[in-house]
């Protein structure tokens, strides 16, 4: 993958998404930092980095699909179609919502995702990984296959040890940001 497109997604990051403070995270634990992913991934320059990031990361992978749970997983999955299309091959792009709609299908799983197919599951910042955990039970119940999970950030807390039985590719750990996991 381009040293100056890892480089430059980095900076954009750095620059838009960290902030220090006291924070409580989706997993439920205390940090004196925040990456709010949401503030990068909507600008026009990160969208199309985290468009060609994401195709270096699993164009190796003959993966069908591409996609992981509302919200961060959105954007980035629209990306990475984008991207696939470049390069003139097909991959559908989906999200999990966190909780089905109580009207139409009811379904959690929104776009095209068949049995069989290999899936790159994709989320924004992965701190233990139980978030993720929730796209994957969804791919894995409709009878496709995780054949890799990547984020734009781990925080080094935990993620990588609980999603041990998958190939997991983050692209950036919370120590290129010059930050140590809280403990």
């Amino acid at each position: 993958m381009g040293a100056d497109t890892k480089t430059r997604l980095l900076e954009v990051f750095k620059s838009r998404a960290v902030s220090f403070g006291k924070f409580t995270l989706a997993s439920g634990k205390e940090s004196t930092y925040y990456i709010n992913s949401k503030k990068a991934i909507f600008n026009s320059e990160a969208a199309w980095l985290l468009g060609e990031m994401l195709w270096q990361m699993t164009k190796d992978l003959d993966v069908q699909a591409i996609g992981g749970l509302e919200v961060g997983a959105i954007p980035m999955a629209t990306a990475a179609a984008l991207r696939y299309h470049e390069e003139g091959r097909s991959v559908e792009a989906f999200f999990v919502r966190k909780q089905a709609k109580g009207h139409g299908s009811q379904e959690r799983l929104e776009g095209q995702v068949q049995p069989g197919w290999r899936v790159a599951v994709i989320d924004d910042v992965l701190t233990t990984g139980g978030s993720v955990e929730q796209a994957i039970a969804e791919v894995e119940r409709i009878g496709a296959q995780v054949v890799v999970v990547t984020c734009i950030v781990d925080r080094l807390e935990g993620a990588r040890e609980r999603l041990a039985k998958y190939e997991y590719r983050p692209m950036f750990t919370i120590r290129d940001f010059g930050i140590e996991p809280t403990k």
